[in-house]
């Protein structure tokens, strides 16, 4: 892979909105207001479901291992987003280019496979109940989520080699917050529809498999919890169920319009908009969904957040 040819940069120049500069400082504080609450809500269900007994359950496993993943989704692009508004700096190394867009692409296939993983567990917790114990035993929640990152960093190598492989010929200005897949392509100077058609076909297998096994396993469910005579029942099943569509829709309805697209037809500003919500908005939103929604976990919290932030018994 000869990322660092003879047609690459030593630097990029990031435009992110340098064409509206009346944008910088609402965006900056927008930045800083979600990261902040990203690190602390991923971090507090982190603790919360390795130190409550009660949540050591699979469900809680992938949940630590996405509030992981949302953790170093942003601060992947985050914090030099924030030093390039703050110093009015617009610059990046091609290292450090590289290393984003590989880190980013890993953790967003990541996330989309971890994601299908879950579905699958609110598949085995309501529709197999007498088997979930043995089904989804500890070993094979570790292979699933070991599965999930390993597939999501070697997608990520693929889909990198092809964009960085690309002939540049001395263009620096990305036309984006961060080094991301279409905005790299756009400073080719060579025919990228070959290249765009390979990565489409990577951004099928993991945006597009992984939502049809999510969509299956919920319509399983919901013929499953449609049986249930009782009321309470019922909204007890679509309640485990609930806070996982709606960060599923947020994630995947965002990436897919990014990356099932070609990036010719992609709106300039539309699509920085959208890196945003993907990249930045939903990790903070999570943990929010997930707290709020869930029963069990602001049960937990109760009971943990007096002992960590106030030293009680």
């Amino acid at each position: 892979m000869n990322w660092a040819n003879e047609s690459s940069p030593k630097e990029f120049i990031l435009l992110g909105f340098s064409d509206r500069a009346w944008l910088q400082m609402p965006l900056f504080v927008v930045l800083i207001i979600s990261y902040t609450t990203t690190i602390f809500g991923n971090v507090s269900i982190m603790m919360v479901c390795i130190l409550d007994p009660k949540l050591h359950t699979p469900m809680y496993f992938f949940l630590t291992n996405l509030s992981i993943l949302d953790l170093c989704y942003t601060t992947t692009t985050v914090p030099h987003m924030l030093v390039n508004i703050g110093y009015n700096k617009k610059t990046i190394s091609y290292a450090g280019c590289v290393a984003q867009l590989i880190i980013f692409l890993a953790l967003g296939a990541t996330e989309c496979l971890l994601l299908a993983v879950m579905s699958f567990d609110r598949y085995v917790a309501v529709c197999r109940p007498l088997h979930y114990v043995v089904i989804m035993n500890y070993w094979f929640c570790l292979r699933m989520a070991a599965f999930s990152w390993f597939t999501g960093f070697s997608n990520s190598v693929l889909q990198s080699s092809l964009t960085l492989n690309m002939p540049h010929c001395g263009h620096q200005e990305v036309d984006h917050f961060f080094c991301e897949v279409p905005a790299l392509l756009k400073l080719s100077c060579a025919d990228t529809k070959p290249i765009e058609a390979e990565l489409f076909f990577f951004s099928v297998l993991i945006l597009l498999i992984p939502v049809t096994l999510i969509l299956t396993s919920y319509g399983f469910i919901a013929q499953a919890v449609l049986k249930i005579r009782s009321a309470e029942g019922r909204r007890k099943a679509f309640g485990t169920c609930g806070s996982h569509m709606i960060v599923v829709s947020l994630f995947y309805g965002t990436a897919i319009y990014m990356y099932l697209q070609p990036p010719s037809s992609t709106s300039k500003d539309w699509g920085k908009m959208v890196s945003l919500f993907y990249g930045i908005i939903t990790p903070m939103l999570n943990p929010l969904i997930y707290s709020l929604r869930n029963k069990d976990m602001k049960e937990a919290f109760k009971r943990l957040m007096p002992r960590i932030f106030f030293c009680k018994k």
